[in-house]
């Protein structure tokens, strides 16, 4: 059964999922490894936020459909679950995509707020290859990432996107060199995990619920309460001070 190996860089943790001899395809043990990992991590006053990454030289290969059985919707929610608590944390996320990323693969990638791609990674959707329709919610993330054209082009058409591709089409953040992909995702974490945690928490939620809300003035009022809620607080106090002294040593 496969793992998910807990590393920890400062306030980052990197989980990587490791069945590399089956390309570390999502089993009912993963997914339900990799839900206890995150929710152990947000437990954890220490982390600031995560790099989901695989065991090469694959990222996720997909759903393993062979353990479903007889009860078919039990056993697809259960592998949703592995990528889903990744899309549910509040913890800022990271997707260190360093190999294929295939069907409900793509799905851990797009779960992630940031990809990073190594410059070997494929984005393969495959759904309609093997005769069956997405799920997992793949077409609303891939549409929302992507924009509309992009998703037809790789749900319908089957486009394989590399790393650069990837980049170019939004659907990573950026392409890295593979040998420098891990440390590069870490350090873009270990920004978000440097700022204050409870700031960080309700950002991320702020920037979710913008997809709900449909004029300026609407946003102007949700940030708001939590730009108001921040300024009462002690790093914000002690961050205006320290900038404050290096404008008066200027």
């Amino acid at each position: 059964m496969g793992q998910v190996h807990i590393e920890r860089r400062g306030r980052t943790a990197v989980l990587t999922l490791d069945d590399p001899k089956r390309r570390n395809a999502l089993s009912l043990g993963l997914c339900a490894a990799l839900k206890d990992s995150v929710e152990e991590l947000e437990a954890d006053d220490t982390v600031g936020a995560l790099v989901v990454t695989g065991q090469a030289p694959a990222f996720c290969a997909g759903a393993d459909l062979s353990e479903l059985g007889d009860s078919r919707e039990e056993g697809l929610l259960a592998i949703y679950e592995g990528f889903l608590a990744i899309a549910r944390t509040p913890l800022p996320t990271v997707a260190a995509v360093n190999g294929a990323a295939v069907g409900a693969g793509m799905n851990l990638a797009l779960a992630c707020d940031v990809r990073l791609a190594a410059r070997s990674a494929r984005f393969e959707d495959r759904f309609l290859d093997l005769g069956i329709h997405p799920g997992g919610g793949h077409t609303w993330m891939m549409r929302r990432i992507t924009g509309p054209q992009t998703t037809a082009a790789a749900v319908l058409f089957g486009e394989v996107l590399d790393g650069a591709a990837a980049e170019r089409v939004g659907l990573a953040w950026r392409c890295v060199d593979d040998d420098a992909l891990l440390d590069a995702a870490v350090a873009l974490a270990d920004r978000a995990a440097g700022a204050p945690a409870e700031l960080v928490r309700r950002t991320k939620a702020t920037i979710a619920d913008m997809a709900t809300i449909d004029d300026h003035p609407g946003a102007v009022q949700r940030e708001l309460v939590d730009q108001l809620w921040s300024m009462d607080q002690p790093a914000f106090a002690e961050r205006l001070a320290a900038l404050q002294r290096r404008i008066t040593a200027d």
